[in-house]
C-alpha cells in the first residue's frame, strides 16, 4: 500500500536525512561545519530512529553555534586539534589541558600527525610507541644545536621513561575514544595496544629520625604550622595552601578539605575544587597541629595589624606577610631551604605526604584508615603506592613467626591443647 504523500513524515531543509539500514540500524546524515571551515556531510547511527535523530540534532546544533566537528577523513593532527580546543578544554583542568597539548605537540604530531584518522591502525600505534621507547629525544626534537648529544659526536641516549610512554599513549587513547563516541570511528585502535604496567616512581620518605629533625628545624619558622600539618596528615601542597580559616574547627580538631590552590597560565593563582570527589573530605587534626595553628593565627593577626591598609585579606590560613596567597613554587623554595638547614637529603615536598602514610603503616595503622587521610579514591591506590612498606611489614611478621617456631618449649609450659575435630 502506498502511503499518501500528505501523511509522510518529512524533515525540514537543513535537518538532514534519516533512514533505516538493511542491518536494522538507523542512519542519520547531515551537513555540519568541519575543522577546515568547510561544510561536510557526517553520518551517525542509532538503534532507533529517535536515537539517530537526536545524535544528528546535537551535531547540527553544535555546528550552528560555530563549533566545528571533525570528520573521519581528517588527519590525526586536525582531529587532535579539534579535540583539544572543542572537547578536552571543557572537561580538563587548565594545567592538565596544557600537559595534554604539550604531549601531543612533542610526541604525537611528529610521527602520526599526517596520518588519516580513519586509516590509523594498531600497528601504526605500536610502531610509534616503540620509536618513543628507543629513540633519543635530543636527536628526535633537534636539540643537538646546544653543544650536547650528537652535536659533539656522542649521543646522550635520552629516552622517554616507561611512565611517560604510558601517559602519551593514554592521551591518544582518550582522543580516539571520543571519536568512537561521535561515531567517527568504528573502534578505538589504541585500546588494542598494551604498553605494560610501568613501575611507579621511587620515592624515599623520611625516616622517623629524619622526620624529627625536620620538625625541630621548622620550630619557630613562620610557616611551622604548615610543615607540621603536611608531615602529620599527608595533605597535598595545593590542599594546604587552599585551606581557609572557615575550613578549620580548632575546638574539635577537624579540617574540611574542599579546595586546592594552583597556578594556571591564564588565571594565575586560582582556587579550584579538590583533585577528585574522594579528595573532598574531613580529617582529624593532630593535637600538636592544633596548638601550632592557634599560634599561627595569633601571628597572622599581628601581621594584619602591622600591614594596616596593605593587608590583602585573602582568608587563607597560610598566606604571605601581606595576607595574599602563597605561590606553590615559593613554598617549594622555602621547603628546600628548610631541608638544607636541617641537613636532610634533598626530597620533594610531596614526599612529606608519602612520609606520613609510610610512618602510619609502619606503626601498624590499617590501610582503610590511612586511605582517608591522603584522600585516595579507593584503597587499591593506597595498597599499590605503599606496597614496599607492606613488604617490610610482612618480613617483620614472618621473622616474628620464625622466632616463635624456633623457641624451645619451656618445662613449665602447659601441654598443647587437643586438636579440634
Amino acid at each position: 500500500m502506498i502511503t499518501p504523500r500528505s501523511s509522510r513524515k518529512y524533515r525540514a531543509n537543513g535537518e538532514g536525512t534519516i533512514y533505516q539500514r538493511r542491518d536494522g540500524r538507523w542512519e542519520a546524515a547531515g551537513y555540519v561545519l568541519a575543522t577546515d571551515s568547510s561544510r561536510k556531510r557526517v553520518r551517525v547511527y542509532g538503534t532507533t530512529r529517535k536515537e539517530a535523530a537526536d545524535k544528528l540534532t546535537d551535531r547540527i546544533a553544535a555546528s550552528n553555534q560555530g563549533r566545528p566537528v571533525a570528520a573521519a577523513n581528517s588527519n590525526v593532527a586536525t582531529y587532535l586539534g579539534y579535540w583539544l580546543d572543542s572537547v578536552a578544554v571543557h572537561r580538563l583542568r587548565e594545567n592538565t589541558h596544557t600537559r595534554f597539548r604539550t604531549c601531543i605537540r612533542l610526541y604525537v604530531m611528529p610521527s602520526l600527525g599526517r596520518k588519516k584518522i580513519a586509516h590509523l591502525t594498531a600497528k601504526d600505534i605500536r610502531t610509534w610507541l616503540d620509536q618513543l621507547r628507543t629513540t633519543c629525544q635530543c636527536c628526535a626534537r633537534g636539540l643537538d644545536n646546544r653543544q650536547r648529544c650528537c652535536a659533539i659526536d656522542r649521543c646522550c641516549g635520552k629516552r622517554l621513561s616507561p611512565l611517560t610512554v604510558t601517559y602519551v599513549h593514554s592521551v591518544l587513547k582518550s582522543a580516539l575514544e571520543h571519536a568512537v563516541r561521535e561515531d567517527e570511528l568504528p573502534r578505538n585502535v589504541a585500546r588494542n595496544i598494551k604498553t605494560g604496567t610501568a613501575r611507579p616512581r621511587r620515592f624515599e620518605p623520611l625516616t622517623v629520625a629524619e622526620a624529627r629533625r625536620f620538625l625541630a628545624s621548622a620550630e619557630g619558622h613562620r610557616l611551622q604550622a604548615l610543615f607540621e600539618l603536611a608531615l602529620r596528615t599527608g595533605l597535598r601542597k595545593g590542599e594546604l595552601l587552599g585551606l581557609r580559616w572557615e575550613d578549620l574547627d580548632l575546638d574539635t580538631g577537624t579540617a574540611s578539605i574542599r579546595r586546592t590552590l594552583q597556578r594556571t597560565r591564564t588565571g594565575g593563582l586560582t582556587s579550584l575544587p579538590t583533585k577528585t570527589i574522594s579528595s573532598e573530605r574531613r580529617i582529624a587534626v593532630p593535637t600538636e597541629c592544633v596548638h601550632s595553628l592557634k599560634r599561627h593565627r595569633e601571628r597572622q593577626d599581628r601581621e594584619r595589624i602591622a600591614a594596616r591598609h596593605a593587608w590583602k585579606g585573602s582568608g587563607y590560613v597560610f598566606s604571605t606577610p601581606d595576607g595574599s596567597a602563597i605561590d606553590p613554587s615559593n613554598l617549594t623554595r622555602l621547603f628546600t631551604a628548610l631541608c638544607r638547614t636541617a641537613r636532610l637529603r634533598r626530597i620533594r615536598f610531596h614526599d612529606l605526604r608519602h612520609t606520613a602514610a609510610t610512618l602510619l603503616l609502619e606503626q601498624g595503622v590499617e590501610l582503610v584508615v590511612i586511605k582517608e587521610l591522603p584522600g585516595h579514591a579507593h584503597i587499591g591506590i593506597t595498597a599499590t603506592v605503599y606496597a614496599h612498606v607492606r613488604l617490610r611489614l610482612q618480613r617483620h611478621a614472618i621473622d616474628t613467626l620464625g622466632n616463635a617456631l624456633r623457641a624451645t618449649e619451656a618445662p613449665d609450659e602447659p601441654p598443647s591443647a587437643e586438636p579440634v575435630h
